[in-house]
C-alpha cells in the first residue's frame, strides 16, 4: 500500500500525518512551538527552528508507522508570513507572521495609492495588517539593508519546498492570500509588484495545488530513513487545505475549522469580490480545488485564547492531564454547565478579526463574582469565540450566501462540549468528518494527485469522505443563547473605545 504524508505547520505547532493511499491514518506526529512578541503588535517565529521540529515530526511519524518509502509530501501552512532569505534560503532576519499587526502606515499608503475596494477587486483581499504585501513595505521602509540583500521573499510553503528540494515553489492558493495575485489573471500582479518595487524574480514560482515540485533531496531521504525519494507537491493554505479535507469540493458548502484561530470557509464557483463581503472584511481567494475560490471570515484568537489561559491559570489541570495521559482541556471544562455561562468573554487577544477587523481592540471579561469558577471562565471563552462565529455566520447570510450545515475541523472539533455549543448559538446542525485532521489529510490528497495516484484533486476528497457525529441545535439553549448574543452584541461598541486608549 502506498504511503502519503501531509505536514500540517501552524502558527504554533507543527504536525506530520501519514495515511496509506485508501484513506487510513498510519502515524502522526506533532510538535509545539513558539511565537515571539519583541515589540507591541509585533509577532515573529524562528522559521528554521519550526523546520527542524517539522523534521523531527516527520522522522517520527516515519518510526512508527514502520513504513521505509512514501510516495510523496504535501503541504498545509498557515498564511501571509514573510521571511526575506539569502541565496541559500536562509532567513536574514525572524518570520513576521501573520498575526503581526505592525503594519498600520503601509496600509495607509495602500489605500491612498490604490483605493481599498480596488485592491480588494483585484487581489479578494481587504486592506489589512495582516497581508504579506504591507509587511514587505514595512522592511522596505524599516529594514532597507535586509530588502536589498534578500535574494527572495518567502511564505512557510514556499520556504519548506525549497529546504526539500532546493525549489522555490508556491501553491497558486497560498500566493493568493498575500494581496499581490491577482486573481482574474491567476498571476503575481504586475502594476502592484512595480509599486513595491519588487522584481517577480525574488517571488517564488506560483503552480496550481497538487503540483509534484520535485523530488526529496537525498539528505533528508536518508535523514528519514527512506529507501526512495518522495515526491514534493505544492499543497496550500491550511485552512483551504482543511476546506478540502473536509470535502468543499462544490459551491456552497461550508466548514469551520477551530485551531490558533477560527475559520469559516465557504466554496465559491468565482471569485465574488462583492460590495457586501468587501464591507464584511471577508477575503476571497483560490481554493486547493482548481475552479474553485474561498470566501473566509477569521477570528485571529480562536483556540489560542483557551491556551492562553490553559497556560496561565490551569496548571493543576495541566499537570494532572501530564500524569494521567488526557486532555487539559478536558479537564479544564469538566463540570461545565450547557446553559449560558452569564459570563460575556470578548476574545480580541490579537485584535478582532471579521467583521471590522480591528487590530487595536482588545480582549475583554465582563460578569465577574465571587462566585466565578475557573471552569466558568473557560466555558465562557469558548462562548465568546462562538459568539464571534455566530456574527460572521450572520454576516455571510446577510451577503447571501446560505449556510445549512456546518463541518467542523481542527482540534475544537475533538470536543464535543464546543461542538455542541456551536450548534447552540449559531442554530446550524454541526458535522464532523470521519478524519478531523482534515488540514494534513487534505496536504497528502494533494500529494496523491501530484504523485499520478489520484486522477484529480475533487475525486480524491469524494473517495475518502465519511462523516460521524452530528450536532443539532437545542431549541431552549438556542433561544437563551440568542439572549446573550443580543447582550454580546452591546459588548464590542461599547468597550472598543476604552481598549484603543489602553
Amino acid at each position: 500500500m502506498t504511503s502519503l504524508l501531509g505536514l500540517d505547520i501552524g502558527t504554533t505547532g507543527c504536525k506530520a500525518i501519514l495515511f496509506d493511499s485508501d484513506g487510513t491514518l498510519l502515524a502522526k506526529a506533532s510538535r509545539e512551538y513558539t511565537v515571539d512578541f519583541p515589540h507591541p503588535l509585533w509577532a515573529e517565529q524562528d522559521l528554521e527552528n519550526v523546520w527542524r521540529l517539522a523534521q523531527e515530526s516527520i522522522r517520527e511519524a516515519i518510526a512508527v508507522a514502520n513504513v521505509t518509502e512514501i510516495a510523496a509530501i504535501g503541504l498545509s501552512v498557515h498564511g501571509e508570513a514573510v521571511t526575506p532569505v539569502d541565496k541559500n534560503g536562509h532567513p536574514l532576519r525572524p518570520t513576521i507572521l501573520g498575526m503581526d499587526s505592525r503594519t498600520g502606515s503601509q496600509n495607509d499608503w495602500l489605500r491612498e495609492r490604490f483605493g481599498g475596494e480596488a485592491l480588494f477587486q483585484r487581489t479578494g483581499m481587504v486592506i489589512h495588517t495582516v497581508n504579506t504585501l504591507p509587511k514587505l513595505l514595512w522592511l522596505k521602509e524599516n529594514e532597507p539593508e535586509i530588502w536589498k540583500s534578500a535574494d527572495k521573499f518567502l511564505l512557510v510553503e514556499d520556504f519548506l519546498i525549497q529546504k526539500m528540494t532546493g525549489r522555490a515553489v508556491i501553491s497558486q492558493c497560498l500566493a493568493s492570500r498575500t494581496q499581490m495575485f491577482n486573481l482574474n489573471q491567476g498571476k503575481w500582479d504586475d502594476g502592484i509588484l512595480e509599486a513595491l518595487g519588487l522584481d517577480s524574480a525574488r517571488l517564488s514560482l506560483v503552480q496550481p495545488s497538487g503540483t509534484a515540485v520535485g523530488t526529496l533531496s537525498p539528505q533528508l531521504v536518508a535523514d528519514f530513513g527512506l529507501i526512495h525519494p518522495p515526491r514534493v507537491v505544492t499543497g496550500g493554505h491550511d485552512q483551504a487545505c482543511g476546506a478540502y479535507g473536509a470535502g468543499l469540493t462544490s459551491p456552497g458548502l461550508a466548514s469551520v475549522s477551530t485551531g490558533t484561530a477560527e475559520v469559516v470557509e465557504v466554496a465559491l464557483p468565482s471569485p465574488v469580490v462583492s460590495q457586501p463581503l468587501y464591507e464584511g472584511d471577508i477575503s476571497v481567494y483560490n481554493h486547493v480545488v482548481p475552479g474553485l475560490f474561498l470566501a473566509m471570515t477569521l477570528n485571529h484568537s480562536g483556540g489560542m485564547s483557551l491556551r492562553w489561559f490553559r497556560d496561565g491559570f490551569c496548571e493543576p489541570q495541566m499537570l494532572q492531564s501530564a500524569q494521567a495521559n488526557t486532555d487539559a482541556y478536558d479537564l479544564m471544562l469538566a463540570g461545565a454547565s450547557t446553559e449560558p455561562s452569564g459570563l460575556l468573554v470578548m476574545p480580541h487577544f490579537s485584535g478582532r478579526g471579521t467583521p471590522t477587523f480591528d487590530t487595536a481592540s482588545k480582549a475583554a471579561i465582563l460578569g465577574l463574582t465571587f462566585a466565578t469558577t475557573r471552569t466558568d471562565l473557560a466555558k465562557a471563552i469558548l462562548e465568546g469565540l462562538t459568539y464571534e462565529l455566530r456574527l460572521n455566520l450572520d454576516l455571510l447570510k446577510a451577503g447571501g450566501v446560505q449556510i445549512d450545515v456546518l463541518r467542523a475541523i481542527g482540534g475544537g472539533a475533538k470536543s464535543k462540549f464546543w461542538l455542541q455549543l456551536k450548534a447552540d448559538i449559531t442554530g446550524i446542525p454541526v458535522v464532523t468528518p470521519k478524519i478531523t485532521e482534515a488540514a494534513g489529510f487534505g496536504a497528502a490528497l494533494l500529494a496523491g494527485v501530484g504523485a499520478g495516484i489520484f486522477p484529480s484533486v475533487a475525486e480524491a476528497a469524494g473517495r475518502f469522505l465519511q462523516f460521524t457525529d452530528e450536532y443539532y441545535p437545542d431549541p431552549a439553549r438556542h433561544a437563551a443563547y440568542t439572549r446573550q448574543f443580543e447582550l454580546y452584541r452591546q459588548v464590542y461598541p461599547a468597550v472598543a473605545p476604552i481598549t484603543h486608549r489602553l
